[in-house]
């Protein structure tokens, strides 16, 4: 019991770090893209950022949809990727909480910060200042445009997760090989406790 409060306390302080760090890069990239380019280019970058949340919280789902069964049947065959992916499932609960809790909120935070960016040069590029009624209005249609595609964007990532999580989680499985074989970079560590398996 010890051990796994141990455990459950390093990894959430982990993943605060790895929070922070990211949190700080996306803000950081975010900003710059957004300086100096027109409106448009800013809307452009803001979708760009909520598909990004959008897609990580489709692989955080399909990880704790997945069962190991068929990836064992495709490791006995010796297909790359099958062995990474049989690692993402036996660790579903960290790769979740990375790709829905850290890469899916950073995503929402920025795309939010960033959606003012690009009110506020739309504003500007017709004429109108920042305390202006046009100003207001157009912050409530593009912020609820933002969210409605946020939020059915997920609601259908999460649709397509459940059903096709074998498939979806081998893709991240062959991209993890080719990053084990090729540079070296190993992202999950081999973990023999089996997922707990549905009736």
């Amino acid at each position: 019991m010890v051990n796994k409060w141990k455990d459950a306390i390093n990894w959430s302080l982990a993943i605060a770090v790895i929070t922070l760090v990211l949190a700080a890069i996306f803000s950081i990239v975010s900003t710059y893209l957004l300086s100096g380019v027109t409106w448009a280019v800013g809307m452009v970058i803001v979708f760009i950022i909520v598909f990004i949340g959008i897609f990580f919280d489709m692989l955080g789902i399909a990880s704790t949809a997945a069962d190991e069964i068929p990836f064992h049947a495709m490791a006995a065959e010796r297909v790359n990727g099958s062995k990474q992916a049989i690692q993402i499932v036996r660790n579903a609960d960290r790769f979740a909480s990375f790709c829905n809790d850290v890469i899916g909120d950073i995503s929402g935070i920025i795309s939010g910060t960033a959606s003012a960016i690009v009110v506020i040069s739309f504003t500007l590029s017709v004429g109108q200042r920042e305390d202006s009624l046009f100003h207001y209005i157009v912050a409530v249609v593009f912020t609820s445009v933002v969210a409605a595609v946020t939020v059915g964007g997920k609601a259908f990532g999460k649709s397509m997760a459940i059903r096709y999580s074998t498939p979806i989680l081998f893709q991240v499985g062959r991209l993890f090989y080719i990053l084990e074989d090729k540079f070296k970079i190993v992202v999950l560590k081999e973990n023999k406790k089996r997922k707990n398996k549905r009736n």
